[in-house]
């Protein structure tokens, strides 16, 4: 089958897991990370950490925290940074950023679950902190944009919160690669797609709606596999009345494309049929 993928940082290695079980592998990156230039909000609320005014900082990426701790090296020694930061109570939204402090030889107080939607980091918090948040100095690390509800349960929690934008997203210098997978996609060549960020998704739809051919697409979906990391991707699909058709047991990208494989024929079969009964 002909598997067409959208991840970019692990473009290669998302082919060599789709080569390996059996697919023929299309990887179009449909965004890249622009680290934001004189980041002044992130200088800033680096002056805050040292100066221990910040009670607890959510960790959401890998990325962010070491593009994070990048831009304060200039200003800070690490040892001031790594003496900030332990003073401080880290959360980490999975496996990534908890890497990321462990190359700092750090570790984080609170660990989010599996799936590590705003909805599981807030319960996390809810347990970790069960008497609440109520006047707790809360920082957000943000991913490329603004989590609108994690931050709005924070404050409905009592929190006093700051986001900390440290890269946004944008589309790949080069779409062509983008654009030539969509076609596929449209011209019904393509027998599964893989989303593994909500981002990709986004960008995929402004794409396709910057050249009138969404509609299009939506209608190419109806026989094809949509296969989704997660939660917060499938939300994402959903809102752009996308189809999701398969998330697998854990948020992983390789168990991605383990699982879909074992179900694509089945799932695409049972579309089929649905597409020629209407």
């Amino acid at each position: 089958m002909t598997v067409v993928a959208f991840e970019s940082r692990m473009g290669d290695q998302m082919a060599t897991l789709i080569t390996r079980h059996g697919g023929n592998p299309q990887v179009a990156p449909a965004l890249r990370e622009i680290p934001l230039e004189n980041n002044t909000e992130a200088l800033d609320f680096a002056g805050r950490l040292m100066a221990g005014d910040v009670d607890l900082l959510i960790l959401l990426t890998g990325v962010g925290t070491r593009t994070l701790v990048d831009m304060w090296k200039p200003q800070f020694a690490l040892e001031e940074i790594r003496q900030a930061l332990t003073s401080t109570t880290l959360v980490c939204r999975g496996p990534k950023p908890i890497a990321a402090l462990k190359e700092l030889g750090l570790k984080p107080h609170v660990t989010v679950p599996e799936p590590n939607t705003w909805r599981d980091i807030l319960h996390t918090l809810d347990e970790y902190k069960p008497e609440g948040l109520s006047g707790l100095r809360i920082a957000v690390q943000e991913y490329g944009t603004t989590n609108p509800d994690l931050a709005r349960g924070l404050t409905e929690r009592g929190a006093q919160v700051r986001s900390v934008p440290v890269y946004r997203w944008a589309l790949p210098d080069d779409v062509e690669p983008l654009k030539r997978a969509l076609r596929n996609i449209v011209d019904g060549q393509t027998s599964v797609v893989m989303f593994t960020s909500a981002a990709q998704v986004d960008h995929v739809v402004k794409l396709l709606d910057d050249s009138e051919k969404l509609s299009a697409f939506r209608e190419a979906l109806e026989k094809t596999m949509v296969a989704s990391i997660g939660p917060v991707t499938s939300q994402r699909l959903r809102d752009h009345h996308l189809p999701v058709d398969f998330e697998p047991s854990h948020a992983k990208m390789g168990i991605l494309v383990k699982e879909a494989g074992e179900h694509a024929a089945e799932l695409l079969s049972r579309k089929s049929q649905l597409s020629e009964a209407d």
